[in-house]
């Protein structure tokens, strides 16, 4: 006696949602198509396609729970002979069309087209195409924003017909081939019978309708490749790597169909001086020793013009300053971040020889131990 439990690998307890899940994975492991010539394998799916129609209904479900076998309660009359003699007719299965979807490409005696759209919707305008492309800008103009003009060679609506596709002054038809619908219906046999799917038309790309004389410059298409010019604005305070959509700026769609998108890869250049960490920028500055010694007010590169930074008696190689709204703004906020400065105290090269006396007295009077005779002049 068949377990059609066991047969899709599912305890009792399985819900609907495990019973597909289930069968969508055995299916596409059994599937005659991907199984040319194995008889063990027809066999198998034709099983499992027994057991997911009776546990998939809740009626037949409790049946067989009740009677343990799947012919009990249902008047000897099994599930119409199988898939032999009559062919395999999918309609007679509740919740089955989408699943063989996957298999086939398209719905079953009319319920859908390939692409899960109504006919209607199916021979409607398309939209046209996303684009991507690059931008470099300066570090500068990361912080503070601006106004980029790119040249980009897309697809735009065809001046000449205006988008229809048509030669002006001429009219469309109804397409012979699916007969205004857009769609067709093609059938192959299977080894579990006809198989019918429903397809985008290929005479009329799904529009129902083809000019009497197809357009002399877009060759029908509606559209072509032009060299236009795109005004982008770039926010203040954006990152390199950052990505800005310009909704409508991409492709041209088919036959009136709305513009796709334009996506905007944003490179912000290395700058000499600064580096930067979100609004925070960092750069370094190189004074003499002895203003670190003594201390001292040095001027400071920042992105908004040179500032003054108080550099205390006794700071050390390597301290890191803060200069509070140098930074830059964030892209939520005009609020600036803040600008860090590491200072290097550098030793001098070259001395005269009264700086090299005066290293000398300084040293002595330090208490220092240094080398005799050896200045730097």
């Amino acid at each position: 006696m068949k377990n059609f439990y066991d047969i899709l690998g599912v305890p009792k307890t399985a819900t609907d949602a495990d019973l597909k899940k289930a069968y969508r994975k055995k299916a596409q492991e059994l599937h005659p198509d991907k199984n040319p010539g194995n008889k063990e394998a027809e066999t198998q799916f034709k099983e499992l396609q027994e057991a997911y129609e009776v546990l998939s209904d809740g009626q037949k479900r409790q049946r067989y729970d009740q009677f343990g076998s799947a012919d009990a309660g249902f008047g000897g009359q099994g599930f119409g002979g199988g898939f032999g003699g009559q062919g395999f007719n999918p309609n007679d299965f509740n919740g089955f069309a989408d699943i063989f979807e996957s298999f086939f490409g398209g719905g079953f005696g009319g319920q859908g087209s390939p692409n899960g759209r109504d006919d209607k919707k199916a021979k409607g305008p398309t939209r046209g195409k996303d684009i991507e492309t690059e931008i470099d800008i300066k570090f500068e103009e990361a912080v503070f924003g601006t106004t980029k003009h790119l040249e980009i060679t897309k697809p735009e609506v065809c001046s000449h017909c205006t988008g229809k596709g048509n030669e002006p002054g001429t009219a469309v038809k109804k397409c012979e081939q699916c007969g205004g619908k857009g769609q067709v219906r093609m059938t192959r046999q299977t080894i579990l019978g006809h198989i019918s799917t429903v397809q985008t038309c290929p005479a009329c790309e799904g529009r129902g309708e083809v000019p009497e004389k197809v357009c002399t410059e877009c060759k029908g298409q509606s559209r072509m490749k032009q060299k236009g010019e795109v005004s982008v604005t770039i926010p203040k305070g954006i990152e390199d790597g950052t990505t800005i959509r310009l909704k409508g700026k991409g492709a041209a769609g088919f036959f009136g169909g709305e513009y796709g998108d334009l996506f905007l890869h944003i490179r912000v250049s290395a700058h000499p001086k600064f580096s930067r960490e979100g609004t925070t920028l960092y750069s370094s500055e190189t004074i003499p020793m002895i203003q670190g010694v003594l201390g001292a007010t040095i001027k400071v590169d920042t992105v908004h013009g040179k500032v003054n930074l108080k550099v205390p008696a006794g700071t050390q190689s390597g301290t890191q300053f803060t200069i509070k709204d140098k930074g830059a703004p964030s892209l939520r906020s005009e609020k600036l971040g803040d600008h860090k400065v590491t200072v290097t105290l550098k030793v001098p090269e070259k001395l005269s020889r009264r700086e090299k006396e005066l290293y000398e007295e300084l040293a002595k009077e330090s208490g220092t131990e240094v080398n005799k005779g050896f200045g730097l002049f």
